[in-house]
């Protein structure tokens, strides 16, 4: 005789799976036909068949921790296919918005984050810290529309001089130090909601592979990640080649590659100032030579013509571009078959917020219009800090979360039916 298993639904976490977009999970039959046209899904315990039951019956601990909800890439084939209009791909997106609002800490913020009611707290927070900065300077320098000249080594308000955003939010007393501790507080975050994501993963089965040999360490899995699936966006690629999976492809290669060139120039003018100018020059006493070309290449505002410049600018028509095929495709999809919700929205408004404000500060520094400059700078600032920030929370933190489980998969065997 079998045993019994008593199944105890959580109704609560239901109604709530439904509010974040898994609201037609109801309508699913059990055909099967998710789970065979993914191109993803993995041969033992496919997706996303169990997880439209597990969903059904309201068993919360089974998909808390269930890594496939990390696997799938949300190209929406399934959902495309589904003869019922179940959605099986926006639940799976539904159950990774519960994840980001649960896995970090504190969870308050993924409590702001989870509806659009949060979002004016999100952003009145940087608005305030960034207004009492500019009002601030604005009681220390006379005025809140500065123009600089160069003093010596520091900067002097004169009426023929230059919109220089450094000189009304001084990197070195608040930009620099804030982001500092922005950084910290989301790197601590994705720790500890790694860590719990890890430990719900560890009651996952291995799949034995024919001639793989010695189960690889989980670093050597996260390199192969690193190297195939997000350099390349590998399983993009093998979403499907119709145009809207083209669409998402380049405009999320283009996203990506963009962030990329644009923390490598931030990375050059903390170090060019920070190392350069501030302890080689300052501190050691150093002119010329190296310690001057570091500190140089770090330098604010920077000439177009630098090559960091170059790159930051070109790193941000890669971001528009990305965004315009990302956007597009989004406003396009069959409302039918596939839907957009708040974390799709919320982080598409970040990322354009800081594309037009970035490109925006820039062009009128460089035309003099210091009344559009300044503002459109504060609000630059106000984007980044919301990206930072609230990253771990956010629908972006699939970057490190998927990344993750992703390379835990690869070390347990658990790959899609073309890989193995």
């Amino acid at each position: 005789m079998s045993n019994t298993v008593r199944v105890q639904p959580d109704l609560k976490f239901v109604q709530e799976l439904q509010q974040v977009g898994g609201e037609s999970l109801k309508k699913c039959y059990q055909c099967a036909t998710c789970s065979v046209v993914c191109p993803l899904s993995p041969p033992d315990g496919p997706y996303p068949r169990k997880e439209m039951v597990w969903a059904q019956w309201g068993l919360k601990d089974k998909l808390v921790n269930d890594i496939d909800i990390w696997l799938c890439h949300n190209c929406g084939t399934c959902s495309d296919l589904c003869p019922r209009g179940a959605k099986p791909g926006d639940l799976l997106a539904a159950l990774r918005n519960m994840a980001y609002r649960s896995l970090a800490k504190p969870a308050i913020i993924g409590t702001w984050m989870s509806s659009s009611k949060g979002f004016p707290l999100l952003m009145l927070i940087p608005a305030a810290i960034y207004m009492l900065i500019w009002i601030l300077r604005a009681g220390v320098l006379g005025t809140a529309f500065p123009l600089f000249i160069t003093d010596g080594h520091g900067l002097k308000v004169a009426a023929d001089g230059v919109i220089i955003f450094g000189g009304l939010f001084p990197g070195d007393y608040f930009i620099d130090p804030i982001f500092g501790a922005v950084f910290v507080f989301m790197v601590l975050a994705f720790a500890g909601g790694i860590a719990t994501m890890l430990k719900g993963f560890e009651g996952m089965p291995k799949t034995f592979i024919v001639g793989r040999g010695k189960e690889p360490s989980f670093l050597c899995c996260l390199i192969e990640t690193l190297k195939v699936e997000v350099a390349q966006h590998s399983r993009f690629q093998n979403c499907g080649n119709e145009e809207k999976d083209v669409q998402r492809f380049t405009g999320h290669l283009f996203v990506f590659y963009a962030f990329i060139a644009l923390m490598i120039v931030t990375s050059v003018v903390a170090v060019g100032h920070w190392f350069g100018a501030f302890f080689l020059q300052h501190i050691m006493g150093l002119e010329g030579g190296l310690a001057g070309l570091i500190a140089w290449a770090g330098h604010t505002p920077m000439p177009l013509w630098s090559p960091v410049k170059l790159l930051a600018n070109a790193g941000a028509v890669a971001l528009i571009y990305g965004l315009m095929k990302l956007t597009s495709r989004r406003t396009a999809l069959d409302s039918a078959k596939s839907t957009s919700n708040w974390y799709d929205w919320y982080l598409l408004t970040v990322i354009w917020g800081i594309a037009l404000t970035g490109i925006g500060s820039e062009i009128f520094r460089l035309v003099g219009q210091k009344m559009l400059a300044y503002p459109t700078y504060y609000l630059h600032l106000i984007f980044v800090f919301m990206m930072l920030a609230y990253l771990p929370w956010s629908k972006l933190g699939h970057v490190v979360y998927r990344t993750v489980a992703l390379a835990y998969a690869r070390k347990i065997g658990r790959l899609p039916m073309g890989e193995i």
